[in-house]
């Protein structure tokens, strides 16, 4: 990447983070390179309002143009895009597959070269094939909605629940499921291939899921400390 082209990275990241108009002297460049840095960024699509003397900011809702990747940032996003291709269910692959091409058709052609030359990769390793019902579970995540689950612990012995998930890890050999079991009345994680079946219903359950997240992550720092 050019020295320029960092420096426009740079600039648009600042943009990004901060809430209120930003000045040429908040950035430690000259006012000269900050205006022509500006107009290159409008040049690419980016929404910036602002005038000299006032500040600028960003507009809500910019997607990023050409050229706005570091080769270290490239490189995390195919490994990536590349790992949850082989790792996770065929929906969530294919979405995978398709975010990598969507970045790569607005490449220049020396970035789009180096993405689709990349030497990082993430073959499958005794994985187990994913559960097919993943995509509904991940749906109902997004939703905040409760899921009724057949479930099969490690002794064998079955169960039924009505849980709230929040979050779910893809672990090379399994994926594990957070949620709030209604039975338990507490946090509780399941193995996904424990799971025998399970069914969204469609209804929203009471709790904010970013609040579940952040009360199921205390807890868990507390009981470390503890």
């Amino acid at each position: 990447m050019t020295q320029r082209a960092t420096r426009l990275l740079h600039l648009l990241d600042e943009l990004r983070r901060r809430r209120k108009p930003v000045r040429g002297a908040q950035l430690g460049v000259s006012l000269r390179t900050l205006y022509r840095d500006i107009d290159a960024l409008r040049g690419q699509g980016a929404d910036i309002a602002g005038d000299p003397g006032v500040g600028y900011q960003l507009r809500a809702g910019f997607l990023l143009p050409q050229m706005m990747f570091s080769a270290e940032e490239l490189e995390a996003i195919v490994l990536g895009t590349r790992w949850v291709a082989s790792h996770a269910d065929p929906e969530l692959a294919a979405a995978a597959n398709a975010a990598l091409e969507r970045v790569t058709g607005v490449l220049p052609e020396v970035l789009r070269l180096q993405v689709e030359t990349s030497a990082l990769f993430a073959p499958k390793w005794h994985t187990v094939a994913p559960e097919p019902w993943l995509p509904a579970l991940r749906r109902a995540i997004r939703a905040g909605n409760t899921v009724r689950i057949q479930y099969r612990d490690a002794a064998g012995q079955s169960s039924e629940r009505v849980i709230w998930p929040f979050a779910m890890a893809f672990l090379s050999e399994v994926r594990l499921l957070a949620a709030w079991c209604e039975m338990r009345g507490d946090f509780r994680h399941f193995r996904a291939d424990r799971v025998v079946s399970l069914e969204d219903t469609g209804t929203r359950y009471p709790e904010q899921r970013h609040s579940l997240l952040k009360r199921w992550s205390r807890e868990r720092l507390q009981r470390q400390i503890g």
